[in-house]
């Protein structure tokens, strides 16, 4: 039963970081932690979209951070803008580090993990879904630098079921098609009992 209570008050957690100090901190903090300047949208979407923090708290942090000399924007080689950590903003990081809760610490740097994962996982295999009369198929198609290693379609009974194999696919494409090769080499004819002829 504890347990059950337990799992039931960690459900209604607020994780929402709803203080500025300290989200202040957690964004230099976070671009301290990975060592290279993130792209302004990456950074909205590891923040706003995984529900870390409310819009209103994000413009208003990133906006003092700019203005006080904690980061600066920079353009890419391809024109895109990125936020990069300056001096001020890296003294932040690290010696205000401690006034931000670890979870929240965790929190930022697994949400920032899981988002560059995807990333990547998405430069490397394109997900299609096309609804039929009675389901819907899956075409997951593998890349590799020049060339397509893999294209599968796969049918699924409704649009629910599709969407649920193709996230299975995209937590780890690699280990994906790595299984499905493991599974082709390791297939073999099946072997008759004969011994009753």
């Amino acid at each position: 039963m504890q347990n059950h209570n337990e799992f039931k008050i960690s459900q209604k957690a607020d994780t929402e970081i709803k203080d500025m100090p300290t989200l202040n901190i957690l964004i230099c903090y976070l671009l301290h932690k990975l060592q290279k300047p993130i792209n302004t949208e990456h950074m909205y979407d590891i923040l706003v979209a995984t529900g870390l923090v409310n819009y209103f708290y994000y413009q208003d942090s990133i906006a003092f951070l700019l203005e006080n000399g904690h980061i600066r924007t920079e353009k890419d080689e391809n024109g895109d803008e990125n936020y990069v950590l300056l001096p001020k903003g890296a003294a932040c990081a690290k010696t205000l580090k401690g006034y931000a809760p670890k979870s929240s610490r965790d929190n930022l740097v697994m949400a920032a993990t899981k988002y560059f994962t995807r990333k990547r996982n998405e430069k490397e295999v394109d997900i299609q879904y096309s609804e039929t009369d009675n389901g819907c198929y899956i075409s997951a198609r593998f890349h590799d630098v020049k060339n397509d290693l893999m294209v599968l379609k796969l049918f699924a009974p409704d649009m629910t079921q599709a969407r649920y194999i193709g996230e299975k696919i995209m937590c780890d494409p690699a280990a994906f098609y790595s299984g499905i090769i493991g599974l082709i080499i390791k297939n073999e004819e099946v072997n008759y009992d004969l011994t009753d002829n």
